[in-house]
């Protein structure tokens, strides 16, 4: 028993101890030494030779490598290394990943889906377990002599350099990494834009003039050098967000007499459906940062029991979070469920304390698609100069100098590219639905069976390779259709005839009824 509650207690201590991470970019470092009171430090770092060392500048996005990324233990060795993180820590961070807080617009997707969406939050979340578990196999390869796997690759794109070539592999993912995490930033700023206009639609202000003022306090972001204390408050902001979705369940659990069972229905609208599976498969997507996570385990083998419940309680967390809150607000479900709550204080306060956490959260993305696009063109090594006074590569904790007033001005200017978009992108769901139906689709399904069955080709059984087609095949079908029909809805929208769900099409004929 003592056993027992020592072992928890290790856990709730190392998880206060360090910040997490936000979505689906990175992962905490947590550090067993109990004095240092900012224990997590993130930064976007390629192959590492070494603790706390940075290298390539073409590699993952990944946090300060905890050990040699290149090293082939053997799987199931575990070493002395107080910088290993445990299966519960990993398990946050994975969590952490794939239920943040774009899971207010999941009761939309059940309603542009219905019982099919509520069927694919669960039935994706199997599949991306199973898709990021063969991609850490990849990672490994049977030593003849012994019989035994050894870890002789250390990223994503390290795995992409295998099939395709040094080349082509890791500028392949480099870009589908770019798209996502800049997407995911615009993402952000217009979710704070709906959120405050959901907060106060009296004003004069507009969805536009909102987005504006919260871009405007993120320009601080372009003078970041460390993201030390931002984790730490998104780690308290993580807290605060998920008492915020227990508010929000418990209020729809009041509200379980006028539940609208009739309201969610079996039929698939192909106009809208494609946009709520895109919404889905970009929520689970975390399999860019699972191989450093898996190779800074104190125990490898925990590695797929971690990822079996942590995608478990995500799929039964979002199902019931989705379904109970479609069925409080029915059609009247809007694309940011805190928008529905009745109560303007509960409101205003709910939509601020989201609004808080998207802007602590989007440093995150905003510095690790700086540190792969600093890395890539202002290293130094092409045509463009140095950012940094002393012209070193700049990563954080590497004491470069002071940034340069031209490279400031540039990462300011990335806050704006990622304003306008969200000016012109004004819908949140559709945009999340297409991210998801292009990156999300590739990172998560396509691209990890595809190299599972071009590595692991000549050991896998029939059955394991007719997984990897069909994960393949949806995956392409999947994307295909999301691409089309979520940019059909963009169109639609830009063009003023927005493309509704057939219940809401079905509602507007309903006597006494207006949506």
């Amino acid at each position: 028993m003592n056993r027992h509650v020592s072992g928890a207690l290790r856990v709730v201590r190392s998880a206060f101890r360090g910040g997490s991470d936000e979505e689906s970019f990175q992962f905490a470092r947590f550090h067993d030494d109990v004095s240092n009171n900012e224990s997590t430090e993130m930064a976007s770092i390629p192959n590492g030779d070494a603790a706390g060392h940075k290298t390539s500048c073409s590699d993952d996005k990944v946090v300060w490598q905890l050990s040699d990324g290149l090293a082939t233990p053997v799987e199931g060795d575990e070493t002395e290394d107080k910088n290993k993180i445990t299966e519960w820590q990993a398990g946050w961070n994975v969590t952490n990943a794939i239920q943040g807080m774009f899971i207010v617009s999941f009761p939309y997707a059940v309603l542009e889906g219905g019982y099919w969406a509520i069927f694919a939050m669960v039935f994706v979340a199997y599949i991306c377990c199973y898709t990021g578990e063969i991609l850490v196999d990849c990672l490994y390869e049977v030593d003849e002599a012994s019989g035994k796997r050894r870890r002789v690759r250390s990223s994503y794109v390290a795995v992409a350099e295998e099939v395709w070539g040094p080349r082509i592999g890791g500028r392949i993912v480099y870009t589908a990494q770019i798209i996502e995490l800049l997407m995911t930033c615009i993402l952000y700023v217009l979710l704070c834009g709906d959120l405050l206009i959901g907060s106060f639609p009296n004003t004069p202000l507009d969805l536009a003039s909102w987005t504006m003022l919260a871009a405007a306090l993120l320009l601080p972001c372009a003078f970041l050098r460390t993201l030390k204390r931002v984790s730490l408050l998104s780690f308290w902001c993580t807290v605060a967000h998920m008492i915020i979705n227990a508010i929000i369940l418990l209020y729809c659990l009041t509200r379980a007499a006028t539940w609208k069972w009739d309201e969610v229905l079996v039929r698939i609208d192909i106009w809208t459906f494609p946009i709520s599976f895109g919404i889905i498969v970009f929520s689970y997507t975390s399999q860019i940062f699972l191989p450093t996570l898996e190779g800074n385990l104190v125990d490898r083998t925990r590695f797929r029991c971690m990822m079996h419940w942590t995608h478990i309680a995500a799929a039964v967390f979002k199902a019931g979070f989705s379904y109970i809150g479609f069925l409080t607000w029915g059609f009247d479900t809007k694309e940011v469920i805190t928008n529905n709550l009745p109560n303007v204080t509960m409101r205003v306060l709910v939509n601020l304390c989201l609004v808080v956490k998207a802007l602590l959260s989007y440093p995150l993305p905003y510095f690790a698609a700086v540190e792969l696009l600093q890395d890539g063109f202002f290293g130094g090594r092409g045509v463009c100069p140095p950012c940094f006074e002393d012209g070193g590569c700049g990563g954080v904790g590497t004491g470069a100098g002071p940034l340069k007033v031209w490279a400031v001005v540039l990462r300011m200017g990335l806050v704006g590219f990622t304003l306008v978009l969200a000016i012109f992108l004004p819908h949140f769901a559709i945009l999340m639905g297409l991210i998801g139906s292009i990156t999300g689709n590739m990172l998560s399904l396509i691209w990890p069976a595809y190299f599972h069955l071009r590595i692991k080709c000549c050991s896998l059984r029939w059955y394991q390779k007719a997984i990897d087609v069909a994960i393949i095949l949806m995956g392409l079908i999947c994307a295909g259709l999301g691409i089309f029909y979520s940019g059909h809805a963009l169109i639609a929208a830009f063009r003023g005839k927005e493309t509704r769900p057939f219940q809401l099409q079905k509602a507007e004929f309903v006597p006494g009824r207006h949506v």
